[in-house]
């Protein structure tokens, strides 16, 4: 059974508009890939971290909204955790979509 689910990435991208744009589009083909389609991005621009643990003080958050299986999460986090450009990911169920009034 397909649940909604949120997913919000922290990416390590140098360089400019045209960089984050590429990315987003190659992640979001990750999640088709995996069956997983994207539903919507919500870009949350680049943001200074509060605590720097490491060489990266500031990261670009971007939202994935999008359907799949329990199983679909644990593959796309073993993906992401290999991709250079995905610095931290989270995960979270959302509830069944409302159907417009």
């Amino acid at each position: 059974m397909k649940n909604r689910y949120e997913a919000l990435l922290i990416l390590n991208i140098k360089g400019g508009d045209d960089a984050v744009k590429e990315t987003l589009e190659r992640l979001e083909g990750e999640f088709t890939a995996e069956g997983a389609p994207v539903e919507a991005i919500q870009k949350l621009e680049r943001r200074q971290f509060s605590y720097v643990a490491g060489k990266l003080d500031s990261g670009y958050y971007a939202n994935f909204i999008f359907e799949a299986d329990a199983a679909t999460i644990d593959k796309l986090r073993a993906k992401f955790r290999l991709d250079q450009t995905v610095y931290q990911q989270f995960y979270k169920k959302l509830g069944a979509r409302k159907a417009a009034a």
